[in-house]
C-alpha cells in the first residue's frame, strides 16, 4: 500500500537485547557465556527474501493427511481484494506421485477461506494397486501437489508444494507411527556452527548434518531451543528423519513474556505444520521461563493454556509441555537424566519407576517428574536427555559427568548408558546429548567442525541394537 511507481527502498530493522522475557533459546543474556548458554547471534540469522504476490492470492494452505480415509484434508486462506469477483473464484489442487497424476479437486472459497478433501485412491488403482504410499523413516514417500487460484478463466496464483501420508498418535503407553509402535532413537541438535553460530553456512551444511546423524544410527532429531532454517525441515522430509519442533525459551515470567511467547509459538506451529518429519511439539523445556511451575498455579495455567492452544490448531501431534521434569499436562512424559553409569541408570528406572512417576522421589538432582497437583496418567515415557559425555584431551570446556580421554573409554560409557535405557521395557525411546560440540560445551559425538570423535559405525551398531518394532 505504500509502494510508489519506480524505485522503492525497503528497510528491515532488528533490535537485539539481553531481555530475559524475549524468547531467546540458548543465546546468553549476560556479557559472557556461561553454563550451557552461548554467544548470541545478533541481527537476522535466517534467510530474508521478498517476492511478488498477486493481489488475489493464496496466503496459506494447511495440509492434513488422513490415512483412515486415504485422503488429504486441505484448508485454504486467501487474500481477496474488494474488487475481485468473489462469485467466480475457484481453487484447484492437483496431486501427483513420481510424475503420475493422482487426482484433481476444485473448490469455491467463501469469505477468504475454503476446505477440501482430496481422495488419493480414486485414480490410482492401476498404478498403485489401491494403496497409499506412506511416509516413514527409511522409506519417506512424498506426494507433489500444485495449487491454482482462478477467477473465471484468469489464473491469478500458482504454487507448487508437497505432502506426505503419515499418522502420529498416542495409544496407551505407546507412540504410534502409521499404526505401528515407534521406538525413537533421537539425538539433541542445537544447530550451531563455529563461525556463523545459529546461521547455517549453507544448505549443504544442513544436509551434511542430517546424513551424519543417520550414519550414527539415529532415526530422529530433537532440534533444541531453535527453529531451524526451513531447508532443514525440507531435507528431513526428503530423507525420512523424525523431528521434534521446540520453542526457544524465555527466562523470566511476566505478562509480557506470556504474550511474546504465545504469539511466537503459534507462528512456529503454523509454519511447520505441513512438514511430515515434525512429529512432536515441545513448547517448554526444563522449566525455563516458568521457573516456579512446581508450585505456581499461575505458571501451571500458562503451560496448560499453551498445550490446549496447540491442540486446537493441531490435535494430531503429541505435545510435551515441560520437557525433562515438572510436567503439568503432556502427551509424552519425558525425563532428563545424566547419570554416567549405565548400571545405576538401569537400576534406578527399574526399581524406582513408580516412585519417580508418583513424584515420591527425585531424579537428575532434585527434580520431580510432575508439578504439584499433576500425576501420571499412563502416557508413553521417554528419556529425552542423557549422556552428554565430554571427550577431549585438554582441560577446556565441559560435559556431564567426568571427561573421558580415550576412544575405548568413551565407547564403553556410551554403550553402557544407551543399552541401559534400551533395556527398560516401559521406555519407548531416548534422545542423546548431543550432535556436536557447541562453544564451551564439548559433549558432541562430533566436534564443532563436524568431525566424528569416534567411528560412526560403532555408534550406529550400539543404537540399532536398541531397535524395537519396525522403526
Amino acid at each position: 500500500d505504500v509502494a510508489v511507481d519506480g524505485e522503492n527502498l525497503l528497510v528491515v530493522k532488528v533490535e537485539d537485547s539481553f531481555d530475559m522475557q524475549q524468547p531467546r533459546g540458548k543465546q546468553r543474556w549476560l556479557e559472557d557465556s556461561f553454563s550451557c548458554f552461548y554467544v548470541q547471534t545478533t541481527g537476522i540469522w535466517k534467510t530474508v527474501w521478498s517476492e511478488y504476490v498477486p493481489n488475489l492470492s493464496l496466503e496459506y494452505v494447511k495440509m492434513t493427511p488422513n490415512l483412515k480415509e486415504s485422503c488429504l484434508e486441505v484448508e485454504y486462506n486467501l487474500h481477496i481484494p474488494e474488487y475481485a469477483d468473489k462469485r467466480n473464484l475457484l481453487i484447484e489442487a492437483e496431486v501427483s506421485y513420481d510424475g503420475a497424476f493422482i487426482n484433481k479437486v476444485l473448490v469455491a472459497p467463501t469469505a477468504g477461506n475454503a476446505k477440501a478433501k482430496i481422495d488419493l485412491l480414486v485414480n490410482s488403482a492401476q498404478a498403485f494397486k489401491l494403496s497409499v504410499r506412506v511416509w516413514r523413516p527409511g522409506d519417506p514417500h512424498l506426494y507433489d501437489i500444485k495449487f491454482k487460484l482462478w477467477e473465471k478463466d484468469k489464473l491469478w496464483d500458482e504454487i507448487g508444494s508437497y505432502f506426505a501420508m503419515r499418522e502420529i498418535a498416542i495409544k496407551g503407553s505407546e507412540i504410534m507411527l502409521n499404526g505401528q509402535a515407534l521406538y525413537q532413537r533421537m539425538i539433541l541438535d542445537q544447530g550451531y556452527w563455529k563461525d556463523s553460530h545459529l546461521t547455517p553456512p549453507s544448505e549443504e551444511a544442513l544436509i551434511e548434518d542430517i546424513d551424519k546423524v543417520l550414519a550414527l544410527g539415529y532415526n530422529g532429531i530433537r532440534k533444541h531451543q531453535k527453529t531451524e532454517d526451513e531447508r532443514f525441515y525440507y531435507w528431513c522430509d526428503v530423507k525420512g528423519m523424525l523431528v521434534w519442533c521446540e520453542a526457544p525459551s524465555t527466562y523470566e515470567y511476566s505478562d509480557y513474556a506470556v504474550a511474546e511467547f504465545t504469539d511466537e509459538w503459534l507462528a512456529i506451529v503454523k509454519q511447520h505444520y505441513n512438514h511430515p518429519s515434525v512429529i512432536t511439539w515441545t513448547p517448554f523445556n526444563e522449566s525455563w521461563g516458568v521457573s516456579m511451575i512446581q508450585s505456581s498455579k499461575e505458571q501451571q495455567y500458562f503451560t496448560e493454556g499453551i498445550y490446549y492452544l496447540t491442540k486446537s490448531f493441531d490435535p494430531n501431534r503429541p505435545v510435551i509441555v515441560n520437557d525433562g521434569w515438572e510436567h503439568t499436562i503432556s502427551d509424552i512424559i519425558t525425563l532428563h537424566d545424566y547419570e554416567p553409569s549405565g548400571e545405576v541408570l538401569k537400576a534406578n528406572y527399574m526399581q524406582k519407576k513408580e516412585d519417580f512417576l508418583d513424584s515420591k522421589c527425585s531424579f537428575c538432582g532434585k527434580r520431580m517428574a510432575f508439578a504439584d497437583g499433576f500425576k501420571y496418567r499412563g502416557q508413553p515415557i521417554m528419556i529425552s536427555e542423557f549422556g552428554g559425555i565430554a571427550f577431549n584431551n585438554d582441560d577446556s570446556g565441559w560435559g556431564y559427568g567426568d571427561k573421558v580421554n580415550s576412544t575405548e573409554t568413551f565407547i564403553k560409557r556410551f554403550d553402557s548408558i544407551t543399552s541401559a535405557i534400551g533395556k527398560l521395557p516401559y521406555v519407548c525411546g531416548y534422545c542423546y546429548t548431543q550432535v556436536t560440540d557447541v562453544q564451551q560445551e564439548i559433549n558432541g559425538l562430533m566436534d564443532i567442525e563436524r568431525n566424528y570423535k569416534v567411528d560412526p559405525k560403532v555408534i550406529k551398531e550400539i543404537n540399532e541394537r536398541q531397535k524395537r518394532g519396525n522403526y
